[in-house]
């Protein structure tokens, strides 16, 4: 994001539209990550996060000011995560999995709006035959709409990552005998600086790139297909 665009020298155009696809996703992308966690919990029995206040889409409950910083800095980044207690679920481990599969498939579905969005924007100029004469307006749209999608796969990619604290070590751990599961969540801290190292290095980017790429480009592939079907 923003450190590889200073680096490279970007044009200062392409700075301003990273920065607001950032703070959109920091605004937007976040809060609704982590409501579907607490949406989910909530309908399987759980009141803790409408008790402590998270069952909401206002910003100010969710961010996590450093992990705000590294999505404008880096592209990747995190919010305060929502509280949960398992004991309500009527099958814990299970719960625990579909609660934590919430917050990934969000940042899909908000990737998709985004890029729908986008498709429908760019039909209504076609249709109203305006096209040509918005041409830049369009390009800057494209950049922005694409930017906070991609944002969003990244995200979706980055938290379905199998080691805690990350949403898909929830989901791994379901299948995994519960003493496996306590042995490894001691050293949750660990791996969580350690994976993140990694990702800051640019170890793990090629991984999670080419993965993210992949989404993105079936996702888009599905956005764009009713206007496809229509011609456009």
């Amino acid at each position: 994001m923003l450190l590889d665009a200073i680096t490279n020298k970007y044009p200062l155009s392409e700075i301003i539209m990273m920065i607001l696809s950032a703070a959109v996703v920091v605004l937007l992308t976040l809060p609704v990550h982590e409501w579907a966690h607490g949406f989910v919990s909530t309908k399987l029995g759980d009141p803790t996060p409408r008790m402590q206040g998270r069952l909401t889409l206002n910003p100010l409950a969710h961010i996590d000011w450093i992990g705000a910083l590294c999505i404008l800095l880096v592209g990747i980044g995190w919010a305060k995560p929502v509280q949960v207690n398992a004991r309500y679920y009527k099958y814990p481990k299970w719960g625990m999995a579909l609660v934590a599969l919430a917050g990934p498939l969000s940042n899909l579905i908000v990737a998709f709006l985004f890029l729908f969005l986008y498709g429908l924007i760019v039909t209504i100029f076609i249709a109203t035959e305006i096209y040509w004469d918005y041409i830049a307006l369009i390009s800057v749209m494209e950049y922005f709409f694409g930017t906070v999608a991609m944002i969003n796969v990244y995200l979706a990619v980055f938290n379905l990552i199998p080691v805690p604290p990350f949403d898909g070590s929830r989901i791994l751990f379901t299948f995994l005998p519960q003493k496996y599961y306590f042995k490894i969540m001691r050293y949750e801290q660990i791996i969580f600086i350690g994976v993140f190292a990694l990702l800051c290095s640019g170890v793990l980017d090629p991984i999670i790139s080419g993965i993210a790429t992949n989404v993105f480009n079936e996702i888009s592939n599905i956005a764009s297909l009713p206007f496809t079907l229509l011609g456009v």
